[in-house]
Formats: C-alpha cells, structure tokens, sequence
C-alpha cells in the first residue's frame, strides 16, 4: 500500500533524509519512530506529495507521489502535526466544507458518519477555536476521513494532549486500523508500542531498524530475559541459575531480585521455578521481562550515533 525505494531529499546542502527504504502493507498500523529533526515529517509530506524527493520513489496505493500526485491525494488522508483547521467556524461548518473541496457525495450524511466515529458529534455545532486541543485532534482526524482515504497518514497525532486525551485518540487510531492502512509518526515511544504492529525507526535522516519490537528485542539482546523475585536470597542463587542449561547470565539486582538472559526460543521459567523451591529461597515473582522499546530506541540511535563518530 506504502512502497518507499531509496528516498533522499536535501535542502540546499543540508541533508534530511538518505536512502530511505520500507514499505507497509494493506491493513497494517506502523509507527514512524525518530527523535525531533530525524526525518520523519519530510518523509511523510513526501509521501502525501507536498514536497518532491531529491531522488528515489514512493508509491502510496500504486501511485508514484511525484509523477501521479493528484491520484496519490484521492487516497490519502492527511493530519499534519499543526491540524490544519479554521477556529471561526463550526466543527460541522467545516468538515461539510471540506467534504465539498473533496468530492465527497452525500456530504451532510457523510459529515454525520466521520463525526461519530471520531466522537465529535456532540460538539458539532461548537467553534472549532472554543474547543480543547483534544477535541481539536479529533477534528483533524474526522477531515482526514471524509473522503474514506485507503491510507492514512497521521504525523504526532497526540503531541500537546493530556493523558486522558491520549488515551482517545490512540483507541481511535486503533479502531480506524481495522479498515485503513495507517502510516504513524511520533518520537513519543509508549505511542507505537500501544498502537503499532511494526515500527520504523529512523535517526539522522537515515532508517537504522524496522520490525516488531518484539523481534528487535531479540535481535538486540540475543536472548529473553526472565525477572526472578525471592524472599530469601542467597549468594548460592546465581550459582545454581547459572547451572540450568540455556541460562546465558545472572545478574544479581539486590533485594532479592534477579535478571536472567535466557537463549530465544527458551522459556526456562518452569526449570526456574523448580529450583528456587528446591533451594527454599521462597519465590515471590518470575516473569517474562521484554526490553522496553524506549531501550530499543536508545540503543539502536546511540549504535547509530557511536559508529558515525568512529568512521
């Protein structure tokens, strides 16, 4: 649905982005990772055909964005990350307006259908400029629906909310997953790992991973940790962890508690469990501990970073 080979823009001298490549599939919800200034708002206005690559292509729904750009706009629906909204009228006002830009027929009914599925409805009579930045959002997404676009590209759709507005719109974000290939920048990283299926994770202009958090997990690790938790620790609980086969390290936090990196694929809880009552260290917790995707980030940017610095 999203087919991006090789894309490079420069500004002037100054590079955005470099030999971006990636693609998203029908139906799928992918996150757009990066922090501030690493190239994910010029990516994404280049795929809504905004602005034109220095060089490389990019397809949305089979559409070249550069040489079919007006067939690529009929497909796409659109939310900046400054939504694009006029406060003097009402949300109602609007979005029929818009619909009437966009072609839309059976604008009054389809006004009505985008308002109730972004909870909007209630306010549909209020000044777009009266209401809070949630509702604003929302706004901005109900817009970008009118015209029942197969892609949609939504660039830090809860930047500026409150944590209860975040909750919305990222329970809206998922329920429109089910019928619209979704294309989701932010750099705020609980965003992707609750909304996303797969991310993208882009620093300094250039793509340094792309898969589910999940599997980057393993990639990075090269194993699964286990989070271990007993009331009597004892300098002999290390000892006897490290004896179970496919335990690759202990590491032992304090206060009882233990980290354990075990070979992927190798769930060694049960094996665990038996020792810790065997020894009688009293087990309180154990558990599979995935690395967060902030660590994920971090890791795979600071690598980026570090090995730029030594070439």
């Amino acid at each position: 649905m999203i087919e991006v080979k090789g894309l490079t823009k420069y500004y002037g001298d100054v590079k955005a982005i470099e030999d971006v490549t990636f693609t998203v599939e029908k139906g799928e919800v992918v996150g757009f990772l990066g922090p501030n200034g690493a190239g994910k708002t010029t990516t994404m206005r280049i795929l809504t055909a905004y602005l034109a690559p220095t060089s490389g292509t990019a397809k949305v729904a089979g559409y070249d964005v550069f040489y079919d750009s007006l067939e690529v706009r009929k497909r796409i629906g659109y939310l900046p990350e400054t939504v694009p909204l006029y406060p003097e009228m009402s949300v109602r006002s609007y979005l029929e307006f818009m619909a009437h830009i966009r072609g839309v027929e059976k604008v009054k009914s389809r006004v009505q259908e985008v308002m109730e599925i972004c909870n909007v409805d209630d306010v549909a009579d209020s000044r777009i400029g009266k209401l809070s930045k949630g509702y604003r959002q929302r706004v901005g997404l109900a817009q970008a629906l009118l015209h029942n676009p197969e892609v949609l590209i939504l660039d830090e759709p809860t930047i500026g909310l409150d944590p209860k507005q975040i909750i919305e719109v990222r329970e809206l974000i998922k329920r429109l997953g089910e019928d619209h290939t979704i294309l989701l920048s932010t750099h705020i990283l609980p965003e992707a790992s609750q909304t996303c299926e797969r991310v993208l994770i882009i620093n300094e202009g250039r793509l340094v991973a792309e898969d589910t958090p999940q599997r980057l997990t393993a990639r990075l690790e090269g194993g699964e940790r286990v989070f271990l938790q007993v009331g009597r620790p004892s300098p002999e609980v290390v000892t006897k962890l490290k004896e179970i086969p496919g335990i690759i390290a202990v590491d032992d936090k304090g206060q009882g508690r233990y980290e354990i990196l075990c070979k992927t694929g190798e769930d060694r809880r049960p094996e665990i469990a038996r020792v810790a009552v065997e020894g009688g260290w009293e087990l309180l917790e154990l558990r599979l501990e995935a690395m967060s995707l902030e660590e994920i980030f971090l890791r795979l940017t600071t690598k980026e970073v570090e090995d730029a610095g030594h070439a």
